[in-house]
């Protein structure tokens, strides 16, 4: 019998481990019963919080910078680099895990640092830049990054509007002439698991806008102050599929930096090197956090099963909890999937115990799949 060869290619359990925790688990789980098996890594993630980890995992330097936190305060942001190419991800400058506990700024809350750490990746010398956008604490529809990198926007008085998309409202003009030059040399790809437009009922405000603090009030407020700022940006890209992402920098980076927009999870495959892991595997396996409706579109374990069921690899996944049915898993090229849940049911303690429970799961997929 031919030697199994797993390649492990995993999304972070949000909350209980990382990407590159959930492969050294699952690995001990699978040598645990089979002592000799050739186990590849490939931690993945989707554009949003994790994706400069997977990028590190898989070869990239660490990269620093000091810049403009979500509320105004210094924040240390990390991002990839090897060779000509970086991973730059918002939410290392602008995301949710620099709000203090309780403190939200919906109308207020900035992404002049993301524009700070795209210009740092620009001074290292990137040419081709994967900007990973979600986990956002911001609504600004990208006002700020665009500030970061030279952009003005003038109220009536020809004063810079306030921050955050509530000041954007006040906007009269909108002066790009003065946008860092090195931007058009520079290959941006716009990567995210999300495709809503920036406003309307599918747009930022309404769809994300009240995990970041905004009431309803607010929302509209928002909503109204992105049209506006999109009548005079350019209304025709506001539609476009990202343009919404991460609380509409997705719109800024495409009306004008020149980004061209993808799946985030195809994209960092690409990046990551997952076809030649994958041509060296007979096993993929692969998961997230939840495997729900949401993984089905453009979440990390879909795009992985479907690369893999494409080159005709069996793929298996590890959840946390599940809520697909085994037709919905099979329809997107998951044989079976294997539940923390099944193993701990109070999700507390499975989510305090999720290291040791995902080696007990992997030993299972091991005596399933491999002896």
């Amino acid at each position: 019998m031919e030697t199994a060869r797993v390649l492990v290619a995993a999304d972070k359990f949000k909350g209980s481990l990382t990407a590159v925790q959930v492969a050294e688990r699952v690995t001990a789980g699978l040598r645990r019963v089979v002592p000799g098996v050739r186990v590849e890594t490939l931690p993945v993630a989707d554009g949003g919080d994790g994706t400069v980890a997977a990028a590190l995992a898989a070869g990239f330097e660490r990269r620093e910078a000091r810049v403009t936190g979500p509320l105004g305060d210094p924040v240390t942001a990390a991002y990839a680099l090897r060779g000509a190419t970086a991973v730059v991800e918002m939410a290392e400058a602008s995301g949710l895990q620099h709000l203090p506990d309780g403190v939200f700024a919906p109308l207020t809350a900035t992404t002049y640092g993301s524009g700070e750490l795209l210009r740092a990746a620009l001074d290292a010398g990137a040419t081709t830049i994967v900007f990973g956008v979600g986990g956002s604490a911001t609504t600004d529809g990208g006002a700020g990054m665009l500030a970061a990198l030279g952009a003005r926007f003038l109220d009536a008085d020809g004063k810079p509007v306030g921050p955050g998309g509530g000041g954007l409202a006040d906007l009269a003009e909108a002066d790009l002439s003065g946008l860092d030059p090195r931007l058009k040399g520079v290959d941006l790809v716009l990567a995210s698991d999300v495709d809503n437009p920036l406003t309307g009922p599918k747009g930022a405000p309404e769809v994300y806008g009240r995990q970041k603090g905004a009431s309803e009030e607010d929302i509209a407020v928002l909503d109204a102050a992105l049209t506006h700022y999109a009548s005079v940006l350019g209304p025709e890209t506001a539609a476009l599929p990202g343009a919404g992402a991460a609380g509409g920098i997705g719109y800024g980076a495409l009306v004008a930096l020149g980004a061209r927009f993808r799946p985030g999870i195809e994209v960092m495959l690409d990046v990551l090197g997952f076809a030649p892991a994958l041509a060296r595997a007979t096993l993929v396996i692969t998961g997230e956090g939840s495997l729900d409706e949401q993984t089905l579109h453009g979440k990390a374990p879909a795009g992985v099963a479907a690369a893999a069921r494409e080159a005709g690899i069996e793929v298996v996944a590890v959840c946390g909890r599940l809520a697909l049915s085994p037709e919905a898993l099979s329809g997107a090229g998951i044989a079976r999937a294997y539940a923390l849940a099944e193993l701990e049911p109070d999700p507390a303690v499975s989510m305090a115990q999720a290291g040791p429970l995902l080696e007990r799961a992997a030993e299972s997929i091991a005596r399933d799949f491999l002896s």
